[in-house]
């Protein structure tokens, strides 16, 4: 046998060194110094289970929104690991883009949602987009705003064009599912909770969803 195949990749070695010392600044700067963004896509799509876990992780933490594709095809991956980092890792992408002031505004909107100041959240992501409209995390973010104040079709606008950019935003296509529940339209929920699974198998609350969905229109 080649001797070359049993080699261990230096990411795998790195991603071991992080799991036994969680040092993250120095995963980071150590695959930083060695490897390039195309490098480490490459390595989600050909490495075995360890070494596209570690890839994903390196991705999660120094790429950017260019490699939004490869983590969204890493979210059906076969190995559970592979699709767990990507989930985490995915979302930070999503606000990886644009100008660095551009992404400060889209964390100011999320932390307005998460601090329920949803009127607020709306008007300023309604400012992003106004003058950034391919940022598909600031159309997301103002549907949560729009649900949030009970304002249903807005939401499942605004959710319908964040997948329209991005097609792998699974939280914009269970949040429409969310808005359809609520407007009693369950066909139309388990379309687009389906569509989140398609993209995220590991969103069980939302496989839940369908589940009880599926049987609710069975009985019908």
């Amino acid at each position: 046998m080649d001797p070359r195949r049993l080699r261990t990749p230096v990411l795998v070695i790195y991603y071991n060194r992080y799991l036994t010392n969680n040092d993250c600044a120095m995963f980071v700067k150590r695959v930083a110094r060695r490897y390039s963004n195309p490098t480490l896509e490459r390595l989600v799509s050909v490495g075995d289970h360890i070494t596209r876990r570690a890839a994903v992780l390196a991705l999660s933490l120094i790429g950017d929104y260019s490699s939004n594709s490869i983590l969204g095809r890493a979210l059906v991956d076969r190995d559970r690991g592979v699709r767990t980092i990507a989930e985490c890792g995915i979302r930070e992408l999503w606000c990886r883009i644009g100008s660095r002031e551009q992404q400060e505004m889209l964390r100011e909107i999320g932390e307005l949602n998460d601090e329920r100041m949803h009127q607020e959240a709306a008007r300023l992501a309604t400012e992003l987009i106004h003058n950034s409209p391919w940022i598909a995390e600031a159309w997301c973010q103002r549907g949560t705003a729009h649900y949030h104040l009970g304002q249903y079709d807005a939401a499942i606008r605004d959710c319908h064009q964040a997948l329209e950019i991005n097609p792998y935003h699974f939280t914009a296509a269970a949040g429409m599912g969310q808005c359809y529940m609520l407007q009693d339209n369950p066909v139309a929920a388990l379309e687009a909770f389906r569509r989140a699974l398609r993209l995220n198998p590991g969103m069980e609350e939302v496989r839940a969803q369908v589940v009880r969905l599926q049987r609710s229109l069975k009985k019908e």
